[in-house]
């Protein structure tokens, strides 16, 4: 035979396969409807397993039966979606407990940032809230978590992502460990400035603080003089300590707004590498609320410990017409070489869509949790 008689053959065949797929999910229909009507769970995962393995068996050779079980996974996964859909049709979605606001109530709101006064947080805070927010500060992420868990603040500010650092692991953790969740986020340019006490000028320095980072995004402006360099737990202490002393052999290397709050001069701007330097923030809180104009949702998930289990996770993103913009791993504590997913993708927890993807996951993943809708 000739080429195009062999295409011929596989075209015929083809569309075999279209009609028999489109009969098998009219029956996957009336399964999905059944079960509706008796009150069923769409996922059986020891039914899906037994029917692979005799799928599997009807191979003739080990290429095809790897081929068989892939192809018939992919054939269920889209008879459940299928299911999924007519649940959504039926009005048995389900609610999801968060409620949803027209505005945050953060006119008489207490917020917590982590650090000191001057910090990149409570810049964040400052342009998210107001400069006449009712706030505190705490030395670690984990007490700020703690102070809204507990109640003695409404919203905590917290850096989640810098664009040049990359993700700030402890958060992602905490947002799995608490009942917080993410209400907000506010973006903040990062621009390190050389601050100096009033009257102070480049001449005079021989001594610069600042947190370690800081000093790593500044070592090429740093190169060029020959100043002593000390790390401080972070930059607001630096601009402190710098403003405590009145020495004008001192500097610090923090922002302009530390400066400001410290009554610091700025000897020189942009000390550090790069001018799109960001950290995103995020805005959390214990109540499960999200805003009627919110349109990024944040999950986390476990899969099982089994080859392609991700890949099917994220299949709902897909069939759901879905733009996951972000994921993210971290370790599971306890379990070795086993991971935790973080995903941001686009929507409403109103939607039609978003409410349909969710319940695929939390149907298949393990432990899937809400982080917030913002």
């Amino acid at each position: 035979m000739d080429l195009l008689e062999l295409r011929a053959q596989i075209d015929a065949i083809d569309a075999q396969i279209v009609e028999l797929y489109e009969k098998r999910m009219d029956i996957s229909r009336q399964v999905g409807e059944y079960k509706i009507s008796v009150g069923k769970k769409v996922f059986d995962r020891q039914r899906e397993a037994e029917k692979l393995e005799k799928i599997r068996a009807l191979a003739h050779n080990e290429f095809n039966a790897r081929g068989i079980v892939e192809l018939f996974e992919q054939i269920i996964s889209m008879s459940r979606k299928l299911q999924y859909q007519l649940l959504a049709e039926a009005g048995s979605q389900g609610r999801l407990p968060f409620m949803e606001v027209d505005e945050l109530e953060a006119g008489k709101a207490r917020v917590v940032f982590q650090g000191a006064d001057g910090a990149y947080s409570q810049a964040a805070m400052v342009q998210y809230f107001g400069d006449q927010i009712n706030s505190f500060h705490v030395d670690t992420f984990r007490d700020a978590m703690s102070a809204i868990d507990e109640g003695s603040a409404d919203f905590a500010v917290l850096p989640i992502e810098n664009s040049t650092a990359g993700i700030v692991n402890e958060i992602y953790d905490l947002l799995q460990e608490y009942e917080n969740y993410i209400v907000g986020e506010q973006i903040i340019r990062i621009e390190h400035c050389l601050l100096g006490v009033p009257g102070a000028q480049i001449s005079h320095i021989r001594t610069v603080y600042s947190h370690p980072q800081s000093l790593m995004q500044s070592a090429r402006y740093l190169a060029g003089h020959d100043w002593q360099q000390i790390s401080m737990q972070n930059n607001a202490f630096a601009a402190k300590k710098v403003a405590d002393d009145g020495d004008r052999a001192q500097a610090a290397i923090a922002s302009e707004y530390a400066g400001q709050v410290y009554g610091l001069e700025v000897l020189a701007r942009g000390v550090n590498h790069s001018g799109t330097n960001s950290t995103r923030f995020i805005i959390v809180t214990n109540q499960k609320i999200f805003r009627r104009d919110a349109k990024k949702v944040s999950i986390c998930f476990e899969v099982p410990h089994e080859s392609g289990s991700l890949y099917h996770m994220l299949s709902h993103f897909i069939y759901n017409n879905l733009n996951m913009t972000k994921i993210e791993s971290r370790p599971i504590e306890g379990r070795n070489w086993e991971y935790r997913f973080f995903v941001d993708f686009e929507g409403n927890l109103a939607d039609s869509a978003v409410k349909n993807a969710l319940r695929g996951l939390r149907e298949e993943a393990r432990n899937m949790k809400i982080l917030g809708n913002y």
